[in-house]
């Protein structure tokens, strides 16, 4: 049988063949997804019109051609070549070189300075020094988590650089069968919302897509034991994928590492940051709660190493037979429709995760351009029959009514919001709003993670609308940071002070009221007549959000299910505004396999209760005459 470093031999001898002869090729390897190819011609290899795409080409690999050791400059010396050759006005921040790869990863204010027009800085640089420029923006808000996750890998380059090439091998390694298939076994969110997780099997693979909990709905979690799952241990899957960073969807991919999985996690770049804040805030949360967290956030740590950042639109082997490519989703910062590419064209899958298909204020609408899609596993979560949102602009007009009415008496305005994605929604809303005097200026006190979300946020405006990025970037004119946001960081205190203030509204998690500080200013506030409670997003089955949402006049704050004895009557006002939803709703998950093409063969409808993934799975079956499933949990799929 042939082996992997027998195909690294070939792939070497093959790419000094296809090479100019006054180029020297040292060596080649694996790194991840990645063929490497290291020379001290770096140069050179730049130079050449398109001979890294052709090779790309020839191989059907991403190439990355680093400088040996020898054909780089001594750090010390290099860094002043370098800050002499950018101009001032780029805001250089810091520069770290990475021997390790022949990198130098250059964090500067205005990067478009420091990469020069056509790249011509950065070739300067190449030229001048031999290390490889890598540019990153300095965010524009200062973020304690994006700082952390940048460090924490600084200092684990070794080991990352020893996963990488162990994954290397393994995607790289020949296939072992000519058999082919596909399966999908549903681990979780079928016929409900909550603890997304499939498992997309081949002959050669096992790749576990989400990996998440169940809101309001503690010890629900997906079905990993099961014998057609993961029964054999978390050591037999190969990769893990994972959508987006919502915890429905993320929160118990750390176990997997506590259990023994010691793979790739393969999401976008904002995703792992995102996806870093919110286990930690989740192992934080369930110990004020006085439950025992499932992992620790060594585990947390151990997950961010093994991440590997996946670019919107790149094709990217995962496995000796599968290539993912990521799309944007629309849905959250980062978050992926995940297209899978099995064999030699021979299936193709996609799973949306949770998307929105029409553009917000803060992100473009989910993609569905796919070359090819046999079958879609689509959430359903406003998948119901009569689950249509209220426009964005009549959504935005109703809370500009509600907030003016609660003004207008005294009142405060708690909005309980997930802190990505719908809590930056709104504080783009509330900004204009107020700038353009539709509602009062006031303040607007953000409580929990949002700021800190809306931080990362900042630290990738590409991911973001061009208007908003526009703002950002060139206009100095961040919304995010308008002078009425205001932090809660002064605890319990500070929630009395700005209870007994003035008129104000509080953004806090959680959005399902499943704990955190919400529960705090319900306490606070929830016997207040003069005051508002505005729901802004889904409640799943269950939660106390729901409950509340359905008419619940009392509640306890010691326990979500209502059985504590610290009791609070709900005197406040309690409003439903739509259309803030990062979900599509039921027209926008039609719209998003009518407009795909060519339509999928087969579509599986999950993430959404029963009547929802039942009556969209009868209603893309009447209209586009498609198979389609409204699957249970642990059901296995044959699709190819």
């Amino acid at each position: 049988m042939k082996t992997t470093h027998d195909s690294i031999d070939e792939i070497h001898a093959q790419i000094d063949e296809e090479t100019p002869d006054d180029i020297e090729i040292s060596s080649v390897q694996f790194e991840g997804p990645d063929l490497v190819v290291y020379s001290p011609d770096v140069e050179t290899f730049a130079e050449r019109d398109r001979l890294v795409p052709k090779l790309a080409s020839t191989f059907k690999k991403r190439i990355t051609v680093r400088p040996t050791a020898d054909a780089l400059v001594p750090e010390r010396e290099a860094e002043g070549t370098i800050r002499d050759t950018i101009p001032d006005d780029a805001g250089v921040q810091s520069l770290d070189f990475d021997s390790s790869t022949g990198e130098v990863h250059i964090e500067a204010e205005k990067p478009g300075m420091v990469i020069g027009r056509h790249g011509e800085t950065l070739e300067d640089i190449r030229a001048a020094v031999g290390w490889t420029p890598e540019v990153v923006r300095t965010p524009p808000i200062e973020s304690s988590t994006v700082s952390n996750v940048r460090n924490f890998l600084k200092g684990e380059r070794d080991e990352r650089r020893t996963i990488l090439e162990e994954v290397g091998r393994e995607i790289h390694s020949p296939t072992t069968t000519d058999e082919q298939w596909v399966r999908v076994t549903t681990l979780g969110c079928c016929r409900e919302v909550g603890r997304a997780s499939f498992l997309l099997s081949t002959p050669e693979t096992r790749i576990l897509i989400d990996c998440g909990d169940k809101p309001g709905a503690e010890g629900e979690v997906p079905y990993l034991q099961a014998p057609e799952a993961l029964a054999a241990g978390p050591d037999s899957i190969d990769a893990v994928v994972l959508t987006h960073a919502h915890l429905d969807h993320s929160a118990l991919i750390p176990i997997l590492f506590k259990y023994g999985y010691d793979g790739p996690i393969y999401t976008t770049e904002p995703t792992r940051d995102l996806m870093g804040l919110l286990q930690l805030d989740y192992l934080d949360v369930a110990s004020k709660e006085g439950r025992t967290p499932p992992y620790d956030s060594s585990m947390v740590r151990k997950a961010l190493k093994h991440t590997i950042p996946v670019e919107y639109g790149n094709v990217t082997d995962i496995a000796p037979d599968v290539k993912l490519t990521m799309h944007n989703a629309g849905h959250i910062l980062g978050s992926a429709v995940s297209h899978f590419h099995v064999g030699e064209g021979f299936y193709n899958v996609a799973f949306s995760g949770d998307i929105h298909y029409r553009d917000t204020r803060l992100l473009d609408g989910a993609v569905n351009d796919f070359p090819r899609v046999e079958t879609l596993i689509l959430e359903s979560t406003y998948g119901g029959r009569d689950d249509y949102q209220t426009d964005q602009e009549d959504s935005e007009r109703k809370l500009e009514t509600v907030i003016n009415e609660a003004h207008e008496k005294g009142g405060k305005i708690l909005i309980p919001a997930f802190a990505v994605g719908r809590s930056q929604e709104l504080m783009l809303v509330l900004e204009e709003a107020m700038r353009e005097d539709r509602i009062p200026t006031m303040p607007v006190y953000l409580d929990g993670m949002i700021r800190e979300a809306t931080a990362i946020h900042a630290a990738y405006p590409d991911h973001l609308r061009e208007r908003l990025r526009e703002r950002i970037l060139y206009e100095d004119d961040n919304p995010f940071l308008a002078d009425q946001f205001r932090q809660v960081d002064g605890g319990e205190e500070m929630r009395r002070d700005i209870t007994d203030d003035e008129p104000a509204i509080v953004l806090t998690t959680s959005g399902m009221i499943t704990g955190g500080p919400i529960m705090s200013w319900l306490r606070l506030l929830g016997g207040d007549p003069e005051s508002t409670l505005v729901f802004v997003g889904y409640q799943a089955e269950g939660t106390l959000g729901r409950q509340i949402q359905q008419g619940r006049d009392e509640i306890s704050l010691n326990d979500t299910s209502g059985r504590g004895a610290d009791r609070v009557a709900l005197n406040m006002g309690v409003e439903t505004v739509d259309g803030f939803s990062g979900h599509a709703d039921r027209q926008g998950l039609e719209n998003f396999v009518r407009t795909m093409n060519p339509r999928p063969e087969t579509v599986l409808c999950v993430h959404g209760d029963e009547s929802s993934t039942d009556h969209l799975s009868s209603a893309l079956y009447e209209e586009f005459g498609m198979r389609t499933v409204a699957p249970k949990n642990l059901e296995t799929f044959r699709l190819g």
